[in-house]
């Protein structure tokens, strides 16, 4: 239960901090959201929150774009909506279908579904390009491989 609610909170915080922090100047004349520092264990906690609640993990994933939508910004919150609809869906299938051990299937799924949200977001936020692109599915799999490192 406390990687659901992990889960949840994690999901509101990233869709606060893209709706509320500055962006970070890139080279290239390229910006990205401060926020995208923040997705990098999203996914994993996604993951161990779906081993502990099954699919009880798609209510909750509705809960934390329902509180972005509240908290944040309606637009992020759509974004964000749109984007772990489909990546959540590749992920889970990963995830669900992989019989891998848990540290295998957080980083092959994770690496399936990180690029489809990353685009989608940034996208639909009007931020994408390809440096904030490369550093957001950077971040997330980074999380992923920490992940796959030290667990067991």
């Amino acid at each position: 239960m406390n990687y659901l609610v992990a889960y949840i909170a994690s999901i509101v915080l990233v869709n606060v901090a893209f709706a509320t922090l500055p962006m970070i100047q890139m080279p290239f004349d390229q910006a990205i959201p401060v926020g995208t520092f923040l997705v990098g264990f999203i996914f994993v906690v996604r993951d161990y929150a779906h081993r502990a609640v099954g699919n009880m993990i798609y209510p909750a994933m509705f809960l934390g774009v329902v509180l972005s939508y509240v908290m944040a910004d309606p637009f992020v919150a759509v974004a964000s909506a749109v984007a772990f609809g489909a990546s959540e869906l590749i992920d889970a299938i990963v995830y669900t279908y992989t019989k891998r051990p848990m540290r295998e299937r957080v980083l092959i799924s994770s690496a399936a579904s990180t690029p489809i949200d990353s685009a989608i977001f940034l996208l639909m936020l009007g931020f994408f390009d390809w440096i904030g692109l490369v550093v957001m599915v950077a971040v997330k799999m980074l999380g992923a491989v920490i992940v796959w490192k030290i667990a067991k």
